[in-house]
């Protein structure tokens, strides 16, 4: 999957889509920003300047403080693939936050959703 055009694309235009597919479930931005947090290490002023700045995805995950060593617990169905064994590991990140939101627009309890963790 390398060079995908996803890699490309802002985050800032992805990021609405999140929120918006969280809301329709009675989900809120404070719970996306949360997913986003636990994920990347992204504090709150961190995501909004990467959001303002319009980094595209690559750069969003190349810069993004620390991946989470619980990410690897991340396991199911995604767009046709099934995120544990997704080879490129940019896309793998992509799919773990895809992965995510959706478990979250799902309704999965927050402590589900993280891994056990209730920390960021």
């Amino acid at each position: 999957m390398a060079g995908h055009r996803i890699f490309g694309t802002s985050f800032a235009s992805i990021y609405p889509l999140y929120v918006t597919k969280a809301e329709r479930k009675n989900r809120s931005k404070a719970e996306v920003d949360q997913v986003i947090s636990w994920l990347t290490g992204y504090d709150t002023a961190g995501l909004e300047r990467a959001l303002a700045a319009g980094v595209d995805v690559e750069t969003f995950f190349a810069e993004a403080p620390q991946l989470n060593p619980n990410a690897g617990l991340i396991r199911g169905m995604i767009c046709g693939y099934r995120v544990e064994e997704i080879e490129d590991p940019l896309m793998q990140k992509i799919r773990y936050l895809d992965k995510l939101v959706d478990e979250l627009a799902r309704g999965k309890a927050m402590p589900a959703i993280l891994r056990g963790s209730t920390e960021v």
